[in-house]
């Protein structure tokens, strides 16, 4: 069966996690994705470990988990774009590419002669889409920033954690690299909306995506509810802003996530937990006032709760069709059935010579559906297949370039 975008050719001058992350969607859904990467170091994420993946006898190859986990399906090649022959080499890639996507600091790559600008020139139906943690103007647009700074300076660790006050209380991060892994899906979105234009319009255009504000946006109802109350969000713990009972409750044995998201799911609730009543209860008979009167209802759900131990409740309240779940480590989302059932864990086939893990990509397609058939490359591996298929360089000139330090 065809991809989605097989079609498409991805010019990938990206590293770390937010572009790779956007390059690997697009790689998941058929592009071919050729990445750049520096000679002898490459992308800085291979060195991001332990762990590392092992080689056929055992011994740790220079690739950690944290680069195989945004780098499938794509092919490795080693430029040193500082120098005059590898911007050439960029040059030529870029003619016949679809989609750039970079995150080099502001300006930098202007100064090879590979901007927008320039390789627009080259080639006007190019998407060109500049990944930087500011965006290309303002105050700040210079800067350097990781996903940790804009985690905090977004509002997201505001909002983030247990209360002031309470034990364990202050800000907190996400576990995962939040604000880089969602500014690569915004990505991945935006380059599609301007492929789909070039489409009518024949013109390719730029693309200015930020880190910043993409967690900015991220604050969606949090940063809603402060413009109109003028009340600033604070930390909840485990509990929603908005809706209750939204949070994590002690059981018996155990904790369970109960995320009662309308009236009829309340009453519901209410019944499984044997408290009918606080279903009638008229200071908790809307959404609105159960969370004006949060506080008068979440001590008794919480006694209720005790009563039974987490497995218990949850076969319960799946039971009346109330939203929850049981709060589990990787081990054990993995052990899920429905994880399972769906293969959200897969295999790829690795240049060491073993089978490399990898999480799926949600997007499913019934007529083009993902297909996974490698996994990361290891440093390199393409650089001859791509110079000699797609430029036409033979064994002489890239000899040369190799002894060069080009490559």
């Amino acid at each position: 069966m065809k991809q989605a975008l097989e079609h498409l050719k991805v010019l990938d001058l990206t590293r770390v996690l937010a572009g790779p992350w956007a390059t690997q969607n697009l790689a998941d859904m058929g592009a071919e994705v050729i990445k750049i990467e520096r000679p002898g170091a490459g992308d800085d994420t291979r060195a991001w470990g332990p762990p590392f993946l092992r080689d056929a006898a055992g011994q740790e190859t220079r690739d950690s988990s944290y680069f195989l986990s945004a780098n499938r399906g794509k092919r490795s090649v080693t430029v040193d774009i500082a120098t005059p022959a590898g911007q050439d080499i960029i040059r030529e890639l870029a003619r016949q590419a679809d989609v750039v996507v970079e995150n080099y600091k502001v300006g930098t790559l202007g100064r090879y002669g590979l901007g927008y600008e320039d390789l627009c020139a080259l080639n006007p139906r190019l998407v060109y889409c500049s990944i930087t943690g500011f965006g290309q103007s303002g105050p700040y647009a210079a800067l350097p920033g990781y996903d940790f700074v804009f985690q905090g300076m977004g509002g997201l660790m505001s909002i983030t954690g247990m209360p002031d006050g309470e034990p364990g209380g202050g800000p907190v991060k996400s576990g995962i690299a939040i604000t880089d892994l969602l500014t690569g899906m915004y990505a991945t979105t935006a380059i599609l909306a301007a492929l789909e234009h070039r489409h009518v319009s024949g013109a390719g255009q730029y693309i200015d995506m930020a880190l910043l504000d993409c967690v900015v946006t991220i604050n969606s109802y949090q940063a809603i509810n402060y413009f109109l109350s003028g009340k600033v969000p604070q930390r909840m713990g485990n509990a929603h802003s908005n809706m209750v009972p939204y949070q994590v409750f002690r059981c018996k044995e155990g904790d369970v996530i109960v995320a009662v998201g309308n009236d009829s799911q309340y009453r519901a609730f209410c019944e499984v937990i044997g408290r009918p009543e606080l279903g009638r209860d008229e200071r908790f008979a809307s959404a609105g006032q159960r969370n004006r009167n949060r506080e008068a209802l979440i001590p008794q759900v919480a006694e209720a709760m005790l009563a039974r131990t987490m497995t218990d409740w949850v076969e319960r309240m799946e039971a009346a069709n109330v939203p929850c779940g049981p709060i589990y480590n990787m081990e054990q989302v993995f052990e899920d059935p429905q994880v399972r059932h769906r293969e959200m864990q897969v295999s790829l086939p690795h240049g060491a010579g073993v089978q490399a893990p990898g999480l799926a990509n949600p997007i499913r397609l019934s007529g083009t559906p993902v297909r996974y058939e490698r996994a990361a490359p290891t440093l390199g591996e393409h650089t001859d297949d791509i110079l000699r298929d797609r430029l036409g360089y033979d064994a002489a000139r890239i000899a040369a370039l190799r002894e060069s330090g080009v490559l």
